[in-house]
């Protein structure tokens, strides 16, 4: 029989049937869902990492020093300059009365390129040359006085030693001649004046006429028929300050900027190979012709001039080029050691050194190299390499010593130049 007391005691106990429900239940499903968590992206790096990464390979090729010419010691750019070329210009401001070349033609010392119009400069010189004349009859008049003077001079001089004349007489006979004889010398000076002053409006006249300074190609026209042209920049864009450029074609020669830390590899009269941007598989041959004594403080650059061994008519100015210095031949017409080469988008970096990876047996193969000085598109291996090797030349850039790896494409390198 319950009593008060019992009854108060069941009242604090804790009810547990309800905790074999479904909120037990789901333990089990939270720590399978966990575990997937874990293990499926561990299965899909293993499954990726098991996985061939594509890979694209050259072999690199020995080339014999005989057949690939001397060894490149340093490679620059640059641009082809013209050593003598001018914006021809006229001497005096003036309309442009006609043009007389077009863009592209040659033309020789002396050529008439354009004329100015000169009706102004001829009024200014008939003007000149009436005074010339109006001067010349001046003098003629002087000189005839003159004579008369001297001869009446002579006869009063007869008479005053006859004591005919006075002394005032042979005075003022003498004043007269001396003068005309003045009149006469500033006379012939008026004349000269009057001569220099046809003679300036002469040179203004032929300045209206512009002429090629010499010879060469006309490669721009800057200037119209009706269009005004000063020696000056004057009127702001109306004005022009040239009526053509002309470019002597065969002074074209190149110029590289050449970093300091290498300049120490130029000298003058070293061979190079010029390589235009335009005809890349046809280089040209030449030699540089000197290092301008200065340098470019803001690039840390020297320049260095280079000429052709022999011009062509595809060279033209401001093409781009690359220029490979070349080591002196051996001497005693010795057979240097086989040269190999890789393109340098191959090389990389790694710890600060130069690696390359290498396919044998569907595997990478990490091999440390060391490259010849040069800057070009490829790179001379010195150590480190053998002909024949597949060098890996695109793929990805997280490339793994030991990785399994699919070729899908073999590249040739060419080192004939």
């Amino acid at each position: 029989m319950a009593t008060p007391a019992t009854d108060a005691l069941e009242a604090l106990k804790i009810d547990r049937r309800g905790e074999d429900g479904p909120g037990r239940r789901r333990w089990p499903l939270v720590a399978i869902g966990l575990g997937l968590l874990v293990v499926i992206p561990l299965g899909a790096f293993w499954l990726i990492r098991g996985q061939a990464a594509e890979v694209s390979t050259i072999e690199a090729r020995a080339a014999e020093g005989g057949a690939a010419g001397p060894r490149v010691v340093l490679n620059a750019s640059g641009y082809v300059t013209a050593r003598r070329q001018a914006t021809v210009s006229s001497r005096i401001s003036g309309r442009v009365d006609a043009v007389l070349f077009e863009e592209g033609t040659p033309v020789e010392e002396g050529q008439v390129l354009a004329r100015l119009d000169a009706e102004a400069v001829r009024v200014q010189l008939n003007y000149a040359e009436a005074q010339v004349r109006a001067a010349r009859g001046r003098l003629v008049e002087t000189e005839a006085l003159l004579r008369e003077a001297r001869l009446r001079l002579d006869r009063t001089k007869t008479l005053r030693a006859e004591a005919v004349a006075s002394e005032a007489d042979l005075d003022s006979a003498r004043a007269v001649s001396e003068a005309l004889e003045a009149r006469l010398e500033t006379g012939r000076d008026e004349v000269a004046v009057a001569e220099r002053q046809v003679a300036i409006h002469r040179q203004t006249l032929d300045d209206t006429v512009i002429r090629a300074p010499f010879s060469g190609v006309a490669v721009t026209k800057n200037a119209q028929p009706g269009e005004m042209i000063s020696p000056m920049s004057a009127g702001g864009s109306f004005t022009r300050t040239g009526i053509c450029t002309i470019v002597d074609m065969r002074s074209l020669e190149t110029e590289v900027d050449v970093s300091e830390t290498y300049i120490n590899r130029v000298r003058p009269g070293q061979r190079v190979r010029i390589t235009l941007d335009a005809y890349p598989s046809d280089p040209f041959d030449g030699r540089v012709i000197t290092t301008i004594p200065t340098a470019d403080r803001q690039k840390a650059t020297v320049k260095v001039r280079i000429g052709f061994d022999a011009l062509d008519p595809r060279i033209l100015p401001d093409m781009g080029a690359k220029v490979a210095f070349q080591e002196d031949p051996p001497a005693n017409g010795t057979i240097s050691a086989p040269r190999l080469f890789v393109p340098r988008a191959a090389v990389r970096q790694d710890g600060g050194k130069d690696v390359v990876y290498l396919v044998k047996e569907g595997r990478l193969e990490r091999r440390a190299v060391k490259l010849a000085a040069g800057t070009g598109d490829e790179a001379e291996v010195e150590a480190g390499l053998a002909s024949g090797d597949a060098v890996v030349v695109e793929g990805p850039a997280d490339l793994q010593d030991g990785q399994r790896v699919s070729v899908k494409a073999r590249k040739a390198l060419d080192t004939s130049s």
